[in-house]
């Protein structure tokens, strides 16, 4: 038997953070699966999957995590996972053409975020992976989205343009991942 987590971590940010996080899961027999880390507006935050091996109540990891640094402790949320990690193979590939990425480019505006998800939602397209940036009275948007198969891709571009792009003055460019990543990678 093994228990698996999905487990969040905030904080100021400082040096050491993922040293401290991954000595504490270390320490507790983990094993460290996925992991999504970033620094926003000077926190740092970090998700990410583990596995123990035998049976290990959350508020173990929890109170493990918190431990840390007493004097400013992190936020830490644990929750056990309900499903086995997706494994390699035909799955894989076949979740891998369903993969695209989004970006959207406009004016920094209250709403924005909000209209691309809500689009997307209604569209039963799922968004995997977000990343913003403000700038300059400009906001930019990246999307990893998993569209259905059964979703045209060139309709959906179209569909995205009459919505948000030519009403807000919003630049929307969809591509393959694949294609984005190999005119996007050095």
């Amino acid at each position: 038997m093994v228990s698996r987590f999905v487990i969040s971590v905030m904080a100021a940010d400082r040096v050491g953070i993922i040293a401290d996080v991954a000595g504490v899961i270390r320490n507790l027999g983990g094993d460290l699966g996925e992991i999504s880390q970033t620094v926003v507006a000077g926190y740092f935050t970090m998700i990410l999957t583990v596995t123990f091996p035998g049976r290990l109540e959350p508020e173990v990891v929890r109170r493990a995590l918190l431990a840390v640094d007493a004097a400013d402790p992190f936020e830490v949320g644990v929750r056990r996972m309900s499903k086995s990690p997706t494994t390699a193979g035909a799955d894989t590939a076949e979740a891998d053409a369903r993969k695209y990425v989004l970006t959207a480019v406009g004016p920094d505006r209250v709403g924005f975020v909000a209209e691309i998800a809500e689009y997307l939602r209604q569209k039963s397209i799922n968004i995997e992976d977000l990343a913003t940036r403000a700038d300059g009275g400009q906001y930019t948007m990246i999307l990893l989205l998993d569209i259905p198969p059964e979703i045209n891709v060139a309709r959906l571009k179209r569909g995205l343009a009459v919505a948000v792009e030519e009403e807000q003055g919003v630049r929307i460019e969809l591509q393959h991942h694949g294609i984005f990543r190999a005119t996007n990678e050095i």
